[in-house]
């Protein structure tokens, strides 16, 4: 067994979960972070006005998302990345209905990634005045980063989970979720309904 799993966060350019504008993601084998990227995302038709208070967020413009992937033309590069690992995030359903609400609005089909929370994790394992990532990262060695950025967002999340993994002896993701009573989840898909005929 080892410690595998892929890290991801999303930034959205107003308050609907559909609104991706950005994606990071950190692949993590054996306990070590082997790979990272992140690109931006011109967000779905309908969810792609930039809201100042998002901008002012994380810094990112409608400017700069033109000539951007879609979610559509990105979605394939994304789960090339994921591939079957658990996804890990900090605060994961909100990137959980990021991924499911922006599939709904392009009518991509959603794939049911298992997930994990960071932010559960750290309310376990260290005692915290804030679990805001930020504090959960500097507690886990990891303080120097650029917030809201989403490849470093889930640079600092990767780092909580191997930090914590580390100190509970957990030798992979499913063994630390266990020991921190925390659940590994699905991205719930809606099944398309059973076609009846009836018989004259």
């Amino acid at each position: 067994m080892a410690l595998d799993f892929t890290a991801i966060d999303f930034e959205t350019a107003n308050p609907s979960n559909a609104s991706a504008c950005a994606v990071g993601l950190v692949k993590v084998r054996g306990g070590q972070v082997v790979a990272q990227t992140g690109w931006l995302i011109q967000p779905p038709a309908g969810h792609d006005r930039f809201f100042e208070l998002n901008t002012r967020i994380h810094g990112i413009t409608a400017d700069d998302v033109i000539g951007a992937a879609t979610w559509t033309g990105q979605l394939a590069a994304m789960d090339a990345f994921i591939g079957g690992d658990v996804l890990v995030a900090h605060n994961a359903g909100f990137d959980m209905a990021v991924i499911k609400r922006a599939c709904e609005a392009t009518g991509d089909d959603c794939p049911p990634y298992r997930y994990a929370c960071s932010l559960q994790v750290a309310r376990k394992v260290y005692q915290l005045e804030s679990y805001r990532l930020p504090f959960v990262a500097a507690e886990a060695g990891f303080s120097e980063f650029s917030h809201h950025n989403a490849t470093a967002d889930a640079l600092a999340c990767a780092h909580v989970m191997i930090d914590a993994a580390r100190r509970l002896a957990a030798d992979d993701i499913d063994l630390l979720t266990e020991y921190c009573g925390v659940r590994v989840s699905q991205i719930a898909v809606a099944e398309a309904p059973a076609v009846s005929f009836a018989v004259a």
